[in-house]
């Protein structure tokens, strides 16, 4: 909707006048957002790695749509710093900034660590931890094994620590870390070990908060990040060689 106009939805979404900035359509938005989602999925999975060229043209086919929400798709993955593009050259997947991954995982800490603080502090922490309670104090056996599910549930995990500080803003931010580092997140669950280690960590921090242990919470759960961050990036480095490798065999 366009800024101070009140636009009933029983009116075309195109303009006759080419002044005013067109207003996208359900179906294209809903093909940008479609066409993003896949990218972003086939980043994440190394699909393409680091120096690839990106077709307009071969994506648009790739996927079934045109190239309108393709093109929309790559520039919201330029935003989050997964592609680039050239004006001689087209678009490209950048090259993994483990620096500003660091930096990244760094201020993740902080902000966790801040938040556990405050959770230990205020008044029915149980009753606001039970849904965690139920995914991550389960027996061996209740375990879940999927990586794609253990990811997620992670996410959540931390989330829920951030939100439960009651800081929306805190939360937002959180929100934006944790969207620029997922792609290489997410693969600390591909190995049996970490899923085994997340668990076992995970508990170990509920524990500690439940108990009111506001020390030891936050020295878990630093740590807990901290091995994380050393695990994704062997991984991450592993994952680009073997990607690499079955490519060029």
């Amino acid at each position: 909707m366009l800024a101070g106009m009140n636009v009933p939805h029983s009116l075309p979404t195109t303009r006759s006048d080419p002044s005013l900035p067109a207003v996208p359509t359900p179906v294209r938005a809903n093909l940008a957002d479609q066409a993003y989602a896949r990218l972003k999925a086939d980043l994440h999975e190394f699909v393409w790695v680091p120096g690839d060229r990106l077709s307009e043209a071969a994506l648009a086919e790739r996927l079934s749509v045109s190239r309108t929400p393709v093109r929309e798709a790559l520039f919201r993955l330029r935003n989050e710093g997964l592609v680039d593009v050239e004006s001689k050259t087209g678009w490209f997947v950048r090259p993994i900034d483990f620096t500003r991954i660091d930096q990244l995982y760094e201020l993740r800490i902080l902000i966790e660590v801040d938040c556990v603080l405050r959770l230990t502090q205020q008044g029915d922490v149980a009753a606001a931890l039970q849904p965690l309670k139920e995914t991550w104090l389960v027996s061996a056996q209740e375990r879940l094994g999927d990586s794609r599910a253990v990811g997620e549930l992670d996410e959540q995990f931390h989330a829920a620590l951030v939100r439960g500080a009651g800081n929306l803003e805190i939360a937002r931010v959180h929100q934006d870390v944790t969207e620029r580092i997922r792609m290489v997140r997410r693969l600390d669950f591909t190995r049996p070990d970490r899923i085994d280690a997340t668990y076992q960590e995970h508990g170990r921090i509920l524990r500690a908060v439940l108990q009111r242990k506001a020390d030891s919470a936050r020295m878990l759960l630093k740590a807990h990040i901290e091995q994380s961050q050393s695990e994704v990036r062997r991984i991450t480095l592993h994952a680009l060689h073997s990607a690499r490798s079955l490519r060029s065999g």
